[in-house]
């Protein structure tokens, strides 16, 4: 019984270091760059800009992926193996994307501030 309660204080655990260490990458970053690193995910997955700011994602997979603009249309720029994209976001708010192939996976958000004092 103690063995069990163990195991299962153990599993606990791991699960609830697992939570904290998914709910970091969530965590908006101040950066104009986004990459597509070998793993089927945004890198950051959400950031912060100023309104007016062009931001860049860039796919260092070896498989086509694409951003899908969510919240601004529904347009869609296909990144093939190290290429770029570029999309500046003109309005204040929160822009979310997806990768159309992998949607499930491949998901972030671009949170755009307006200027100091606004």
């Amino acid at each position: 019984m103690i063995r069990l309660l163990r195991a299962s204080a153990a599993v606990l655990l791991a699960v609830g270091l697992a939570a904290c260490s998914a709910g970091a990458s969530a965590s908006p970053v101040a950066t104009n760059q986004v990459d597509l690193p070998k793993s089927y995910k945004f890198e950051p997955e959400v950031i912060t800009v100023p309104v007016g700011t062009t931001v860049t994602w860039t796919n260092h997979d070896d498989f086509t992926h694409n951003v899908r603009l969510l919240d601004d249309g529904g347009d869609t720029m296909q990144l093939a193996p190290g290429e770029s994209v570029q999309f500046t976001f003109d309005t204040v708010g929160t822009h979310n994307y997806d990768c159309s192939f992998h949607p499930q996976d491949m998901k972030g958000s671009v949170i755009v501030t307006g200027p100091e004092g606004s």
